[in-house]
């Protein structure tokens, strides 16, 4: 770690305790006037002068000019992570009525043995007891606030029919990584967070495409690095853009996502849809919203693969789980067109997509078997990177064998292979022909002669 970053987070922490310190404060004040029915409003306890601080979390709180509430509030989200204890003061028992006070909220975690802030809790400490100042917390969960818009923090959903405030305060891991270290959270794939970053070592020059196609792909590379701009010129401009790829295995639709990202510096995220759906009635919903709620504000690139698994013919209700299916269906077009980013969705059969979706997309662009001159110029590419012979005539094998621009790596890399295990020291055309007709046997099909 560079030294500057070092300090950075010093800095991040010296700032950070001193606003902890002040939390205590806030909370001894507010505890003492409920337990004596008078003293002080947390409100004139001044928090820390952070107006010159250069640290994350100064920064974040000048950009945003946060109250004295909104920093409470803050405060309280981040206090479980950093100084749970500081929440000890929670666990006193009413001896009136021989357990803990309703009005503190809270609730305790599976392994984590302090108490976890709900929204009752915050109730608690900003409202001071005052129904009227509850307004105050309507906002400040708003959509419209910026914790919501940003994805900062959030209550989550109180249990089915518990009052609303009985949601536990979270602060999202993207805030809390940067509040704390400036570091970019970077999730990690799993049940939850069902996506992967995907990547590619080619560049713009190597996507080989039909010219048609690549026009449309043009395009929606110019609606990326100007849309910033043009939505400020121009109001009619929708938020987000929506892409439909359709055409046979290996023939782009990855890759092309992936050089969008690349040649725009933004990250792409690959969501298997097969794998998402899941058989528990809820969950692809709770997936569906925890992944754009990470990826609201990143710029994102949304790369939805085997997006059929969703969008293929909806299904007539004839139980319980064609209703929850078409529900889950429901919510992710919800959610795509209120993403103000790039969401491409990809599939190998554009028939089993439902035509009531098509009229979403802005653009739908067909991926087809690459013809002869485009498959030359696919194994010209390949010839760079590997040490073919002088005798293969990669013209005869454009022409001769219909393949894929990922069935052509596929066969060079085992034809690669071959020439390694039989140390000839290039690429034979034996070796092209052994590899050509195992691609054609995993397709199904017989390599003539």
């Amino acid at each position: 770690m560079a030294l500057k970053d070092l300090q950075k987070i010093n800095d991040t922490t010296l700032a950070l305790n001193q606003d902890l310190k002040w939390l205590e404060e806030v909370l001894d004040i507010r505890l003492k006037s409920h337990y004596e029915g008078k003293g002080m409003s947390i409100y004139q306890c001044e928090p820390p002068d952070l107006s010159e601080d250069t640290s994350y979390y100064g920064r974040f709180i000048n950009k945003y000019q946060l109250k004295k509430g909104e920093r409470i509030l803050l405060l309280i989200a981040i206090a479980p992570h950093l100084k749970p204890q500081i929440f000890d003061l929670f666990f006193k028992k009413n001896e009136i009525i021989e357990r803990g006070y309703t009005e503190f909220g809270g609730v305790k975690g599976i392994q984590h043995g302090g108490f976890l802030p709900t929204g009752e809790t915050v109730a608690f400490v900003l409202t001071e007891g005052s129904l009227g100042k509850r307004v105050y917390l309507n906002e400040l969960f708003s959509d419209q606030h910026i914790f919501r818009k940003l994805n900062v923090l959030r209550l989550e959903d109180a249990p089915a029919h518990e009052p609303l405030l009985s949601g536990r305060l979270v602060i999202s891991q993207e805030y809390l990584n940067y509040l704390t270290t400036g570091s970019p959270f970077k999730p990690k794939f799993s049940e939850k967070f069902p996506a992967q970053e995907i990547h590619s070592n080619l560049e713009w020059e190597d996507l080989i495409l039909d010219n048609e196609v690549m026009e449309e792909v043009e395009s929606i590379l110019t609606w990326i690095k100007h849309y910033e701009t043009g939505k400020e010129l121009n109001k009619r401009i929708m938020p987000g853009y929506r892409v439909l790829f359709y055409g046979p295995p290996g023939t782009g639709k990855t890759l092309t996502a992936t050089l969008l990202g690349k040649q725009t510096k933004r990250a792409v995220y690959r969501i298997d849809l097969s794998q998402m759906v899941s058989k528990y009635i809820g969950e692809t919903e709770k997936n569906l919203s925890n992944l754009f709620d990470i990826a609201e504000n990143r710029n994102w690139i949304l790369f939805f693969d085997e997006a059929d698994a969703l969008f293929g013919q909806r299904t007539e209700m004839k139980d319980s789980k064609d209703r929850f299916a078409n529900q889950e269906t429901a919510y992710l077009l919800q959610r795509i067109e209120s993403y103000q980013g790039i969401v491409i969705l990809a599939t190998n059969l554009k028939p089993n997509i439902d035509r009531a979706f098509i009229r979403r997309f802005q653009a739908i662009l067909y991926f087809g078997m690459p013809n002869a001159d485009q498959r030359l110029r696919l194994w010209k590419n390949i010839q760079s990177s590997v040490i073919i012979d002088s005798s293969v005539d990669l013209e005869e094998l454009s022409i001769q064998y219909e393949l894929s621009g990922g069935a052509i790596n596929n066969i060079v890399q085992n034809a690669w292979i071959s020439s390694i295990k039989m140390k000839s020291g290039s690429i034979k055309k034996a070796d092209f022909l052994t590899a050509i007709r195992r691609e054609f046997l995993k397709e199904g099909k017989t390599l003539m002669g």
